[in-house]
């Protein structure tokens, strides 16, 4: 059994096209039925203002397969610690014996969740899009833009985020990367003239409703990862003319689907592996709305663990 460290990983794990492969790989075998995935283990912790999430998949033909665990302890800024922390265990799929333990410190889940963004926008987005805007200004709303340029000629950015100071230096660091950048004092003015809006924050009330959404633009929601969060209005999924989610049952446990709980859904639902797996236009004209909704995968976490020890033993 091997032990890596994250700076190891970070030294051959980045935001490229090789692992945006593997992720889309995961993704298309989930949606051709070849993957067994059993649903999150979640458990919070409400007097430490901290969770733990455990994932996990097997990939028919595949020969490993991970185990994540992934930490939040939201008071930890506080004590000058991150916030956000985790492990995965790769195994064998044909022994059972643990080869390698990536103590990646939550590194290859913001990796594996921003390339998820990337794959959606390169399959529901205008292939023209180049302005995106962005509600939040953590670490995902960093990295979602940097995995969209690998798909999506991006070169003007729109933000809007609750806390202006976090805003202004979100602002700083993208326009050191070469965009055009303009802040903004509401979402509908950040999503005004978006081909593309990313929201990336844990709110637990909606933020973005049907008003906001110009026409044509594609919606990636990828903030609402438990049952107490939502990014989005109920009017944003009706006004859509394509609903896409990584799964049905995660998206109506963890995600935007919840808004339905005890309903209808009055819509049909796509699930990304399939509308990858089976070549689903779902775009049909200039003025198509898209949404999907990215909650996690194990799937996800199968792909980018595996696509890593690949890479640090060298395979």
């Amino acid at each position: 059994m091997q032990l890596y460290q994250r700076d190891a990983i970070a030294a051959v794990v980045g935001i490229d096209h090789a692992a945006m492969s593997a992720i889309e790989a995961g993704f298309a075998a989930l949606g051709r039925g070849e993957a067994v995935q059993p649903p999150i283990l979640s458990m919070s912790m409400e007097e430490f203002n901290s969770e733990v999430d455990v994932k996990t998949a097997h990939i028919k033909g595949w020969e490993r397969y991970a185990i994540k665990v992934s930490t939040g302890s939201f008071d930890n800024p506080s004590r000058g610690l991150p916030s956000l922390n985790g492990l995965m265990m790769v195994f064998s799929a044909e022994t059972g014996l643990v080869e390698a333990v990536l103590f990646d410190e939550g590194y290859l889940t913001m990796v594996r969740t921003a390339l998820a963004g990337a794959i959606a926008a390169k399959h529901l987005s205008r292939e023209d899009s180049r302005r995106v805007a962005v509600i939040g200004a953590g670490e995902q709303a960093h990295r979602q833009v940097e995995a969209l340029r690998l798909v999506r000629n991006i070169d003007i950015l729109d933000i809007w985020a609750r806390r202006s100071e976090s805003a202004e230096a979100y602002a700083n660091d993208m326009r050191e990367q070469g965009l055009e950048v303009h802040m903004h004092d509401s979402v509908h003015a950040a999503c005004d003239q978006a081909d593309i809006i990313v929201t990336a924050t844990p709110s637990r009330e909606p933020l973005l409703h049907a008003r906001d959404l110009p026409e044509g633009v594609h919606v990636t929601a990828m903030g609402s990862d438990s049952p107490d969060k939502r990014e989005l209005d109920e009017s944003v999924l009706t006004r859509a003319d394509a609903f896409v989610c990584d799964t049905r049952a995660q998206s109506e446990n963890n995600g935007e689907l919840k808004a339905f709980a005890g309903r209808e859904v009055p819509f049909k639902i796509h699930e990304l592996g399939r509308v990858i797996a089976d070549g689903q236009k779902l775009r049909l004209s200039e003025a198509t709305i898209t949404v999907c909704d990215l909650t996690g995968t194990g799937v996800q976490d199968t792909a980018i663990a595996g696509f890593a020890l690949s890479r640090l033993a060298g395979d």
